[in-house]
């Protein structure tokens, strides 16, 4: 491992030149790697570990027929590298459960009764073991209970190995049986193509997943978005004005410097006008998100935000109300001016993430 020092703080993480790609397909030589769920995780996850030359099958359910054909249009072959989820977790040695945390529990009977002792049991979330007692998912004595948790979207997993780089990853083993879950642990991220590896525990890496997408990640950007660009409306200005001004300059430009030099830089080089206002701004603005950022932890630890999940997913019109609000979203004035401001965007080269990964270099380097 590798003593990296976080602002003060010193950390280990392990990297591709501590754990190699050949070490980790000799870790797991013997192993055939079922990945169940073909939706979010599961396409990038197995196509980096296949790429990367690991025995990966599939377990879908046909019911869910565009996951189903999406697998067979991948390449996946039915029968001999796709099947059922009851089929593939009996085949499998490590069971990488990617279905969504509501159907994790739902299928976890048929998963349970096909664990074999010295199996490993794989997530990337923390979410069904921390919260057993609303999901009953409680593996038996005798298996490995391990987790990689990508940060980022399977699109970004995927994407970020064919370009190469990888993308940072967290990882922790709940319970040990063998001997070997650790280092099976470590395999698995390299063989996903995580860019680095940095140790948490289940719970730790729940409670940060869940803030930060109810957060700075998703729910809090999102609104202030939201905010900005009503306020620019309202004050006269146009939809591609507010749109620019709200959106456009974040996501092409300014989080960019953010990404590649920190905030701190980002600041020193835009004008003295934004410098000036963006510090004088900064404090009135943790102010105010302070408090409702200690509620949402408070509402994750508690399980109150999981108990919201499992019992709004239950519910038989989730899906149909889960796309009405998507689509209010989508319909929105904002979100329309974004359509047509993208359609304005030069076009780029970005590697296509559908396109045939055999020669390309975006495998683990050894």
């Amino acid at each position: 491992m590798a003593l990296i020092d976080f602002g003060g703080t010193k950390e280990h993480v392990v990297t591709r030149k501590e754990f190699s790609l050949a070490r980790a397909k000799k870790e797991l030589k013997k192993e055939t790697i079922a990945v169940i769920g073909y939706g979010v995780q599961g396409p990038a996850q197995a196509l980096n570990l296949k790429d990367n030359g690991f025995n990966v099958i599939i377990g879908q359910s046909k019911a869910f027929k565009s996951d189903w054909e999406r697998a067979r249009k991948d390449g996946w072959v039915p029968g001999k590298t796709l099947f059922d989820v009851e089929e593939a977790a009996q085949r499998g040695t490590v069971i990488q459960l990617l279905v969504s945390d509501a159907a994790q529990r739902i299928i976890w009977p048929t998963i349970k009764k096909n664990l074999n002792p010295g199996d490993a049991l794989y997530f990337s979330h923390g979410f069904s073991i921390v919260y057993k007692e609303q999901t009953k998912v409680i593996p038996p004595d005798n298996v490995d209970v391990i987790m990689v948790a990508p940060k980022g979207s399977g699109t970004s997993v995927r994407r970020n190995f064919l370009s190469g780089s990888g993308i940072n990853s967290s990882y922790a083993v709940f319970q040990d049986a063998t001997g070997r879950a650790e280092a099976r642990c470590l395999a698995l991220g390299i063989g996903v193509g995580s860019g680095y590896l940095f140790p948490t525990t289940f719970e730790q890496e729940v409670y940060s997943d869940l803030t930060g997408e109810r957060g700075v990640l998703m729910g809090a950007l999102a609104g202030l978005m939201e905010a900005q660009y009503d306020v620019l409306r309202q004050n006269g200005h146009s939809p591609s004005e507010a749109f620019n001004e709200t959106v456009e300059e974040l996501t092409q430009s300014l989080i960019r410097l953010v990404d590649e030099n920190g905030m701190d830089w980002m600041y020193a080089n835009c004008s003295m006008t934004a410098q000036r206002g963006a510090l004088d701004w900064k404090p009135k603005f943790k102010k105010a998100t302070l408090p409702v950022f200690k509620e949402l932890y408070k509402s994750v630890k508690s399980g109150k935000e999981t108990r919201r999940v499992l019992n709004v997913s239950k519910k038989k019109d989730y899906r149909q109300s889960l796309t009405k609000e998507l689509e209010k979203i989508g319909n929105s004035e904002m979100w329309q001016a974004g359509k047509a401001v993208r359609k304005l965007r030069p076009k780029n080269k970005a590697v296509a993430i559908t396109k045939s990964t055999k020669g390309v270099g975006g495998r683990a380097k050894n």
